[in-house]
C-alpha cells in the first residue's frame, strides 16, 4: 500500500471511530434521558375550575426550541397531554435527537409554563422516545417559519 493510501485509510478509519463515538455518546444521553420526568405546580384548589387542552396548547406555545425559535407544540414535540379531573396534567414528550443540547432545560421549561395555566394542578413532563420525532411532525406553522431561514 502506498504512503498515500495509508494515509487516506487512516482517515477513513478516524471518521469510522468519530462516527462511532458520536452513536455512542447518543445512545448514552437516551438511556440517561431514558426515564427523565420534569415537574412542576401544585395541588389546584377544588372550587378552581380545571384547565382545558386549549389552555395547555397556549402555555406549550410559549415555549421554545431555542435554536430554532419554534415552539414545542408547532415542533411536534408533544405527543400526548392528558389532564385529569383535579387539574393535574401529564405530557407526554420528546426531543428532536437524543443528543440534543437543551435536553436537560427544555421539559422542565414546559412544566413550568403549564403549571403557570389557572386550572391547572400538579404538571409532570415525561421523555419518550417512541416514536422517534420526525421532520413530518412539523406544523403547517412551523414549516412556513422554517421555510423564511
Amino acid at each position: 500500500m502506498s504512503e498515500a493510501e495509508d494515509k487516506k485509510l487512516d482517515e477513513q478509519i478516524a471518521k469510522i471511530n468519530q462516527t462511532e463515538a458520536d452513536l455512542l455518546r447518543a445512545l448514552d444521553i437516551q438511556e440517561q434521558m431514558k426515564d427523565f420526568v420534569a415537574k412542576a405546580g401544585q395541588e389546584k384548589p377544588k372550587d378552581e375550575k380545571t384547565a382545558t387542552e386549549a389552555d395547555v396548547i397556549e402555555a406549550l406555545k410559549t415555549v421554545c426550541d431555542p435554536e430554532i425559535m419554534i415552539n414545542v407544540y408547532d415542533m411536534g414535540l408533544i405527543y400526548h397531554i392528558e389532564i385529569r379531573d383535579n387539574g393535574d396534567v401529564y405530557i407526554a414528550m420528546t426531543l428532536t435527537a437524543p443528543g440534543c443540547p437543551v435536553a436537560g432545560i427544555l421539559p422542565q421549561q414546559v412544566a413550568d409554563a403549564v403549571a403557570l395555566v389557572e386550572g391547572t394542578g400538579k404538571v409532570e413532563v415525561r421523555i419518550v422516545w417512541e416514536p422517534a420525532w420526525t421532520i413530518e411532525r412539523l406544523s403547517e406553522d412551523a414549516r412556513a417559519m422554517i421555510e423564511l431561514f
